[in-house]
């Protein structure tokens, strides 16, 4: 043997396992938690992972490790790991992705499969699962060759990552995770994001300085990679409001009079008003999948100066006037940079104050309810309850149905990323799991996940996993013992009519007894404070069920419907 060939053998990495090869690649990629249910197809590679530094956190429903790696990818930034066997196990996964897929969360799915030898004939919980999730998921493939291993997991976590994140799917047949393989895990590098063209900027600066009143609309890429700082900057330096979607909230902080808060409700509120009155629309990370433009350009009469990572979706109440594609926080600095520029002696070029007869009159609206004593609670005094306890670092989590609605009216944020919303797929069953994921993500924050009786009870079964992992997270259920968005919805646009929705409820502080958590159930308004207290200081998960009077759903509509713009 020569002895270039004998340096060669020396770096040639040692055989081993294929499931051990893949275990080291997701080391390398950062990976600390893996969410899910394994099974016989996942043998291997379960082996591989106690013998890693990673932690295995066993679920009891392949939904709900979904849910859990969305929620731990979005306050990360980096992907969430969800683990499930085949079959049943990837079809369980299902929801919880594309939620996540949905909701621009990074995520990465490793699921099992039979043996290569048996794929190609009617065999045992046989599927194509890769074709199943193809639709909901940014890349999804099969390792059929061991020696891909390094490959497949780089480019899963990297396109999962990348702007706009989403889902990944890696299939790892038992056959395959059990050959020997010589091999060792890519480098793990850093994407730079584009930077936007600088005649798109010149142009959305031109935009701009020509508006007569423009507004600002941020989205769920404005909370995402440093976005907001910029954002804030470019809003004080224009003078001009921002309204954020449901899930844009805290891109501009509730307490700074730039801030417009939240649009989204489909009646004619403050906001939907104000927008009717603008000429130029500046959208930084607004995804239509939230929120349609034709709520909020129905004449088709904006100039709309799209800034976000993609180029702007194809429809016909959101035609662009300039379409400024690159990393959002760059294109915002350029944005800002060429103001200062060329027309420092005139900025900020508006006076923020036009706004602030608006501004107080939502504010006047929020706090209106503030004070009152009436039981079942109003959605709204148990939000201004909810505001004032948590922190403005802390997090809430909304499951969906009626109270997201109130939450996305009412609760306002102090910071990016600090209530997070289900508003692109709109999952229940979001919340209760999601509040694992950053509570494991965050263990210094609060976590607070609201839930309705019904979205509550579709992953009850992993308040176990929380207990299990001495996780102080909070379940707030909203109990009235109904689908309320649904009542809501139909009563709206049937003359008040609505189709049976109403089901039975458990006892609540039972149902967390038998979980070995602490529980209780209001019976007076002024018990909330001190249960969020006394919740909060559990060593362990804890439940609030909290009476809710949705009678405020219809009242909500009908004063919507009579709202004149305050400008």
């Amino acid at each position: 043997m020569s002895e270039l060939q004998a340096v060669a053998e020396q770096v040639k990495p040692a055989p081993l396992k294929a499931s051990d090869l893949f275990v080291r690649c997701l080391e390398a990629e950062g990976v600390t938690h893996i969410f899910g249910v394994p099974g016989e197809e996942n043998a291997d590679l379960m082996m591989s992972l106690m013998d890693s530094n990673i932690q295995f956190v066993l679920c009891r429903h392949e939904q709900a490790a979904a849910f859990i790696a969305d929620v731990y990818g979005r306050l990360t930034g980096k992907a969430g790991v969800c683990l499930a066997t085949l079959g049943p196990g990837a079809t369980n996964l299902v929801t919880g992705l594309a939620d996540a897929n949905m909701d621009r969360a990074p995520v990465v799915a490793i699921i099992g499969q039979g043996s290569t030898k048996r794929l190609h004939k009617e065999s045992h919980q046989n599927m194509d699962a890769i074709a199943m999730v193809k639709p909901i998921t940014k890349w999804a493939q099969s390792i059929v060759d061991e020696e891909t291993i390094p490959e497949v997991v780089r480019k899963a976590f990297k396109l999962a990552e990348a702007e706009k994140p989403g889902v990944c799917v890696i299939e790892l047949p038992e056959d395959v995770a059990k050959q020997q393989v010589t091999g060792r895990p890519m480098n793990v590098y850093k994407t730079r994001r584009p930077a936007a063209d600088h005649k798109a900027i010149a142009q959305a600066v031109n935009v701009i300085t020509h508006a007569k009143r423009p507004i600002i609309l941020a989205g769920n890429g404005a909370v995402r990679k440093r976005a907001a700082k910029q954002l804030r900057r470019l809003a004080h330096k224009i003078g001009i409001p921002v309204v954020n979607t449901f899930m844009g909230k805290g891109s501009v902080p509730m307490d700074d009079k730039h801030c417009l808060f939240t649009m989204g409700l489909q009646s004619k509120d403050h906001i939907n008003h104000a927008l009717d009155n603008c000429d130029v629309v500046i959208t930084v990370g607004y995804d239509l999948v939230e929120y349609s433009p034709s709520f909020w350009n129905a004449n088709q009469d904006k100039a709309i100066v799209h800034i976000d990572f993609q180029p702007a979706e194809v429809d016909i109440h959101y035609t662009v006037a300039v379409d400024v594609v690159g990393d959002i926080a760059d294109a915002l600095w350029q944005i800002n940079m060429e103001l200062e520029r060329n027309h420092a002696g005139d900025l900020p070029l508006f006076d923020i104050d036009r706004w602030l007869k608006l501004r107080q009159t939502i504010l006047d609206d929020f706090g209106q309810e503030k004070d009152d004593g009436s039981f079942p609670m109003k959605p709204q005094k148990i939000l201004w309850d909810v505001r004032e306890f948590l922190g403005p670092e802390d997090y809430l989590l909304s499951d969906v149905g009626a109270h997201k609605m109130w939450i996305s009216r009412y609760y306002q944020c102090l910071a990016p990323n600090t209530c997070l919303i289900s508003n692109g797929f709109c999952s229940m069953g979001f919340a209760l799991p999601g509040a694992i994921g950053a509570k494991l993500a965050c263990p210094e924050k609060k976590v607070l996940a609201i839930c309705g009786d019904a979205g509550f009870m579709m992953n009850v079964q992993d308040l176990e996993t929380a207990v299990r992992l001495k996780l102080n997270v909070v379940y707030m259920v909203w109990d009235d013992g109904e689908y309320g968005l649904i009542k809501w919805k139909q009563q709206n646009h049937f003359g008040g009519r609505h189709c049976k929705l109403d089901f039975g409820n458990p006892d609540w502080e039972l149902l967390a007894r038998a979980f070995g958590m602490w529980g209780k159930t209001l019976k007076h308004p002024e018990e909330l404070r001190p249960a969020l207290e006394e919740a909060f200081r559990q060593p362990g998960p804890a439940i609030i069920s909290v009476p809710v009077d949705y009678r405020e759903n219809v009242k909500l509509t009908e004063r919507l419907g009579k709202i004149v713009c305050t400008l």
